[in-house]
């Protein structure tokens, strides 16, 4: 916390800190949300480098793990959810795609019907959508069609999807076969793999190759990156969009009502 605090500061120290941090200890939203801007000003001057920016929404059940699987993918670690999302979750990484350097912009939606509403205005303008199901739950594959729908209506026209099952490690409880969930992908003309947010397989691959979808449908001139009304950008830099991820971060929705982001 005490590095985080100098680094934002450009290496100062405040006198104040340590009441401040007494303070922020008791408010996890606080002190997760200065990691985040943290995290975000580390990546700054590499996004600044980047070639392309690509707006990702994850999706699915409640329970599935799309929280623990985010936090796999830009951590390197496990976090475990003590609690559903309510509403949304953000947060930005650079990876690499061959020459290219791809600044993903991923929003972790609540998977709880009574924030349906809420979470769907943030599949607005998104090119890509990772449809996250839990291979020990029967009922969130049988979901995968209505999410499917969902993001098919509300996103980009030619958004790239991927159904992605999470908890592969628990191989006793599987009740959703690989082959099945693979078939399924086929008939909808879209990406599938299976992954671990437990261990993080998979985690890195799946972002990877999502990206690589969408950075051949630019390269193919289906995506524009320079169209506005998409959640995409030139440069990394997505102009004319940061309010929502402002919102997310400080705590609101795009009407303006707080608690819209939740661990």
């Amino acid at each position: 916390w005490l590095k985080f605090r100098v680094d934002l500061r450009g290496g100062l120290w405040s006198t104040n800190d340590e009441r401040e941090f007494a303070t922020m200890y008791r408010s996890p939203m606080e002190l997760r949300d200065l990691v985040q801007v943290y995290n975000d000003k580390k990546n700054k001057d590499k996004g600044s480098e980047c070639d392309y920016g690509f707006k990702l929404i994850i999706i699915g059940d409640a329970g599935a793990g799309k929280s623990s699987f985010m936090h796999q993918f830009l951590e390197g670690k496990f976090r475990k959810q003590s609690t559903h999302t309510i509403g949304v979750e953000f947060g930005t990484k650079v990876i690499s795609i061959g020459q290219r350097q791809i600044k993903l912009q991923i929003w972790d939606t609540a998977g709880q019907e009574r924030y349906r509403a809420v979470t769907r205005s943030y599949y607005r303008g998104a090119v890509g959508a990772l449809i996250l199901y839990d291979v020990t739950s029967r009922d969130s594959y049988n979901n995968l069609p209505t999410w499917l729908q969902d993001a098919r209506e509300q996103a980009w026209k030619d958004i790239s999807i991927i159904a992605v099952g999470n908890k592969r490690d628990l191989k006793e409880e599987r009740q959703v076969s690989f082959l099945e969930a693979s078939r399924f992908a086929q008939e909808q003309d879209i990406l599938f793999l299976e992954t671990s947010a437990l261990t993080g397989e998979n985690t890195q691959d799946v972002f990877h190759t999502l990206a690589q979808r969408i950075l051949n449908k630019v390269e193919e001139g289906i995506c524009d990156p320079t169209d506005s009304r998409l959640g995409t950008s030139v440069s990394g830099d997505f102009v004319g969009r940061v309010d929502d991820a402002t919102r997310a971060q400080r705590g609101f929705c795009r009407c303006g009502a707080p608690a819209c982001v939740s661990g």
